[in-house]
């Protein structure tokens, strides 16, 4: 690996050389000969410097931009060589959106490493924007999202389950004991939903168009937990995956209101960068992931 753009990467990641230097367990000093080495090769200055900050200037911008992207594709090539010499192992960095990855992924990791002990998961956690970003730049190895991926172009997208959502109400909420809530009981409430670039707030507002809902107030939160608690505490109402309310249904603290005639169902999809060729650690994920997926509708039932 090129440890000049390793360096330089961690630097400007870090804004700091210390920093950097303590991540890449080597000294400061080898860290400023290694940006400087850099530069000359490229005969540009590629960082702004002063006692108070390092930033990344212009010529910087484009350098980091490219060698993020050369040490990915180093990284993919090491991995699908080691592929050839041993049985599947190392890391597998896998990001997912709030639903999944906080409801889902964790009865999915406990299966696969408990098949695959020598392959060890790296989680992140976003929403479905952000974690399709992250693969196509080569920074996650797979991503698991609901909704609009994007990225058409750089990365491919298989469509692997189906989840249902349902409009949530606390249950002591006047909403929980109708036999089924009219559009217009619902766009008196008050509407928890999450931030724009989610996958749940995606089929909030499709349920909010195909229904004719023109909310009377909404609340915009980042996270699904804090959804829960702030419609429990009867805040206002909201629209959830089944996976992300099991618990809360079983307690009774949560109350799934009937309104649709048919299920609101959304798909989740698995997100690759596209290329030739994958590790074998990407390959038995999503065949596992695949095998799996006619078992996810337990995780919501109660």
């Amino acid at each position: 690996m090129d440890q000049q753009l390793l360096a330089f990467v961690t630097v400007a990641d870090e804004q700091s050389f210390t920093r950097a230097a303590e991540k890449l367990h080597i000294s400061q000093p080898a860290i400023s000969q290694h940006i400087q080495a850099l530069e000359q090769r490229l005969d540009i200055k590629l960082l702004d410097r002063t006692n108070k900050y390092v930033r990344l200037n212009k010529a910087g911008e484009v350098a980091y931009h490219h060698a993020r992207e050369i040490l990915s594709l180093y990284s993919h090539m090491t991995r699908l060589i080691q592929d050839l010499k041993e049985e599947a192992s190392g890391t597998l960095a896998i990001g997912a959106s709030f639903t999944f990855g906080e409801y889902v992924l964790p009865h999915i990791i406990a299966r696969f490493r408990s098949q695959y002990p020598k392959i060890d998961p790296t989680i992140t956690i976003a929403n479905t924007h952000t974690v399709v970003e992250q693969v196509s730049r080569g920074e996650l190895d797979i991503g698991i999202v609901e909704g609009h991926a994007g990225h058409e172009g750089s990365v491919e997208v298989t469509a692997f389950a189906e989840d249902t959502v349902v409009v949530v109400a606390s249950s002591t909420h006047p909403l929980a004991s109708v036999s089924r809530a009219t559009a217009a009981e619902l766009e008196r409430e008050c509407w928890i939903v999450r931030e724009q670039g989610s996958g749940t707030r995606e089929v909030t507002d499709r349920v909010f168009q195909e229904f004719g809902i023109h909310p009377r107030a909404m609340i915009e939160y980042g996270s699904t937990q804090v959804i829960k608690e702030s419609v429990e505490a009867g805040l206002g109402i909201t629209l959830l995956s089944t996976w992300a309310i099991r618990k809360e249904l079983t307690c009774q603290t949560l109350k799934a209101i009937p309104f649709a005639e048919r299920p609101i169902t959304r798909q989740f999809s698995m997100v690759q960068r596209k290329s030739d060729f994958y590790p074998k650690s990407i390959q038995l994920f999503t065949e596992f992931l695949i095998e799996e997926s006619p078992k996810l509708q337990n995780i919501g039932q109660v």
